[in-house]
């Protein structure tokens, strides 16, 4: 893996360009940076993703109309810095900008520096603020990368201690990290404090006015995002690791589908989901450094390449589904995400195809617990023949084995805990399939679920799981010990897979390691 002085790289340039606070900081508060009197201030750090072997996206927001001049290099003394386009944040993205950087070396450490300027006082220039990230190799070298997903969720904030399993996951110098989904609770409001069951006191230190409230308006759900920003462990995590980001239901509201009825729910005074699926869909192409296509601005699914030894397609299980109640179609991806997904595994050359999905394939998931009124998931609860949305999941693994597509690994979150799936159609009721493994983690800061029951329709098995044991007592805060992120390990030699399901206090609690298998 990384070099005795990749690693001091990567620790040590936060402590350059006025980003000492950042980095360094121990009490937990909201982000400061030095100021000059009366200039522009960054006020929620830098973020990038979307890395390739070329390109990379980055972030960041002002708390004014301001010009952002960008500079970007090779070394973290920036010499002989390249100059960007002068970027524009203005009110209509709430001060928030990003730009993908292009034309670079692959293999390489980037760092970029950005600096604010009052567009009517040029004389009014901020500190600069720095963030690095590494593009993706052309050679077969090892890559490593972590993925988990829940951040801020069931009411618990940022404590005393905060989103500590961001920091756990930067001290294996991941190359990038996918956050598989529920990235804000656009629904669940965060109070002051919660009353645990032994009597103490879960107090959320760091409270904004627009995570007191479910978020309606467009700068509600943006206030989501800003709130996560609050946190020192992500700050420092975002400055140092490219973010791979993809959403689920949280974005919006809870198991949000065309079904959604709000004509009983009093905290949405607009009773259409689709005007706050909008509102939620422009925040997070606003506030996350995904790449954007105008000609499709609400598309999320797409294709990272990451060298020759790893492909990672993101799908999208939200935007395009059926309702999750009375519908007898239950379409999942929707006909141009299927054909595209198709199209690009079978012309993928990569060693390693990951399928990062917003949710798991096999694991029961109703929309109502109480009544099982429908599903949200994808599997129907029925141990049969695909039915509903699992048909679009069995057309997929079909192709794969007809087209002898291998090396497929699914990596997801959404169900609050975490877990080692392998799928086999020696005990599956659907049998047009080659074995696969997918893998669960998260929560990364939220509350504890699970665990639910399996469907056989794709023949899944538990390798692994921990979770909090399910019932009305399940809903467990960050403190209780059941965070968990996922690591994944690919040899640039042997180009072996090692994934490890860990949690917060950087504890291995299972791993496998998979062979490629020969492709044509």
């Amino acid at each position: 893996m990384a070099t005795a002085a990749d690693l001091l790289t990567r620790r040590s340039f936060l402590l350059t360009a006025g980003a000492a606070g950042l980095a360094a900081s121990s009490a937990l508060a909201v982000p400061h940076y030095a100021r000059r009197h009366g200039s522009p201030v960054f006020t929620h750090g830098v973020q990038s993703g979307d890395v390739d072997t070329s390109s990379g996206m980055i972030w960041a927001r002002t708390d004014r109309p301001a010009e952002i001049a960008v500079e970007y290099s090779t070394t973290e003394s920036f010499t002989n810095a390249v100059r960007g386009p002068v970027l524009k944040a203005g009110q209509e993205t709430d001060f928030a900008a990003k730009h993908l950087l292009t034309e670079l070396l692959p293999d390489q450490d980037i760092f970029y520096r950005l600096t604010a300027t009052d567009p009517s006082s040029s004389h009014l220039v901020s500190e600069p603020i720095v963030g690095r990230f590494r593009t993706a190799p052309l050679r077969r070298r090892s890559v490593r990368l972590v993925w988990s997903g829940d951040t801020a969720g069931q009411g618990w904030g940022i404590d005393d201690i905060g989103m500590k399993t961001y920091s756990t996951m930067l001290l294996h110098e991941p190359d990038f990290f996918i956050h598989s989904g529920d990235t804000i609770y656009a629904d669940n409001p965060i109070p002051d404090e919660i009353r645990l069951r032994d009597g103490t006191i879960w107090k959320n230190r760091i409270v904004s006015d627009e995570k007191r409230e479910v978020a309606r308006t467009l700068s509600e759900y943006r206030g989501q995002w800003k709130y996560n920003m609050l946190d020192r462990h992500l700050l420092d995590f975002n400055a140092q690791c490219p973010t791979f980001f993809q959403w689920d239901d949280h974005e919006v509201l809870n198991n949000w589908s065309a079904s959604t009825d709000l004509r009983d729910d009093p905290r949405y005074p607009e009773k259409d989901i689709a005007v706050y699926a909008g509102r939620a869909m422009r925040a997070f192409q606003e506030m996350t450094p995904i790449r954007h296509r105008p000609s499709e601005p609400g598309r999320i699914f797409r294709k990272i390449a990451y060298g020759p030894l790893l492909d990672v397609f993101f799908v999208d299980l939200r935007s395009y589904r059926d309702a999750n109640r009375g519908s007898s179609d239950h379409d999942l991806f929707g006909w141009r995400q299927a054909s595209w997904l198709k199209r690009e595994l079978a012309a993928s050359k990569a060693t390693w195809k990951v399928i990062a999905c917003d949710m798991p394939l096999g694991v029961v998931i109703w929309d109502d617990y109480g009544q099982k009124l429908g599903y949200e998931g994808v599997a129907d609860g029925l141990n049969g023949p695909p039915a509903g949305r699992e048909r679009d999941i069995a057309d997929l693994l079909t192709f794969m084995r007809d087209n002898a597509i291998r090396n497929v690994v699914w990596l997801t979150a959404d169900i609050h805990y975490t877990a080692a799936h392998h799928y086999d159609p020696a005990r599956a009721k659907f049998k047009e399939f080659e074995p696969f493994w997918e893998f669960v983690s998260g929560p990364l800061h939220s509350g504890t679920y699970g665990p639910h029951p399996l469907d056989m329709t794709f023949g899944p098995e538990v390798r692994f799981m921990k979770a909090s044991g399910g019932g009305a007592d399940s809903n467990l805060p960050p403190s209780a010990g059941l965070q968990f992120f996922g690591l994944v390990d690919i040899n640039g030699s042997s180009e072996q897979m090692t994934v490890r399901l860990m949690d917060r206090e950087d504890r291995e609690l299972w791993n496998v390691t998979l062979d490629p298998a020969v492709t044509a």
